[in-house]
């Protein structure tokens, strides 16, 4: 196994839309075969089934990242096709000041996007290193590395992503595997649109007020992060030029860290 094989299989959590669509879709008309994996079924077959019409290699599988048991049968489920690349997309958000948050809401962020990739990574790593080739790639955000109010539980889950994939990096340096975590500033996608409505509440103003002067103030490039700048990001941590890359977040921002 190499990175630069035919094809690889791709395995997509949060795969049947926004990023995690885009992503399995370009990584797909490139040549690979990509698991759509969604914790609402009907969902993940009809994007796998919009892939297949297009040409494209994909099938799909309904998974909650946050079951152990389910995570940890996912290998002797998906033995025709083992996963090479996984790709720990899966996010929800909520939006409140701390003292209004509900607890179980706040748990739920956690294990859908700190959990659900440790318990993912933890199924497929025993193949990767049999065939001494992986790819794991964590779909962070730039709240991996800075904080807003209102989403202390997502801002959290973001951050451990990174504590994550160092010290998976620090346990996988005898193979051919590594792990990194995408950081892109807001990407316009349904979870975002959501974020828009819930912080215009929150902050008392208009939409366009909370796209302009939260969202887009502080990047100097003042746009909105495109899906297929992450998907190209990804697959160039696929290649063999990335392989000595590893425990890193790749920040895609606009300039936002810079100041």
């Amino acid at each position: 196994m190499t990175a630069e094989a035919k094809s690889l299989n791709v395995f997509v959590t949060g795969g049947a839309s926004g990023i995690g669509y885009g992503i399995a879709k370009y990584l797909a008309q490139l040549g690979h075969h990509v698991i759509v994996a969604d914790i609402n079924e009907d969902a993940a077959d009809n994007a796998a089934k919009t892939l297949n019409n297009l040409g494209l290699s994909a099938q799909s599988i309904q998974i909650n990242v946050c079951d152990a048991q389910q995570v940890a049968a996912l290998p002797a489920a998906l033995s025709s096709t083992p996963v090479d690349i996984l790709i720990n997309n899966a996010g929800i958000q909520h939006v409140s000041k701390l003292e209004d948050f509900p607890a179980e809401k706040w748990q739920m962020l956690i294990n859908v996007m700190l959990v659900g990739p440790a318990l993912l990574t933890q199924a497929f790593l025993p193949h990767m290193r049999v065939q001494n080739f992986g790819r794991i790639i964590n779909v962070g955000s730039i709240h991996s590395v800075v904080a807003s109010p209102f989403k202390s539980a997502y801002v959290s889950a973001k951050h451990g992503l990174l504590g994550f994939a160092k010290t998976i990096a620090l346990e996988t340096g005898d193979v051919d595997v590594t792990i990194n975590t995408l950081c892109p500033a807001y990407v316009k996608t349904p979870l975002v649109e959501k974020q828009i409505t819930a912080q215009a509440i929150e902050n008392n103003m208009s939409e366009e007020d909370v796209i302009n002067k939260i969202m887009l103030e502080p990047m100097p490039k003042k746009a909105f992060i495109e899906i297929e700048e992450l998907a190209q990001t990804a697959h160039f941590l696929m290649g063999s030029a990335a392989k000595n890359i590893t425990g890193q977040a790749l920040i895609l921002d606009g300039g936002w860290t810079a100041r």
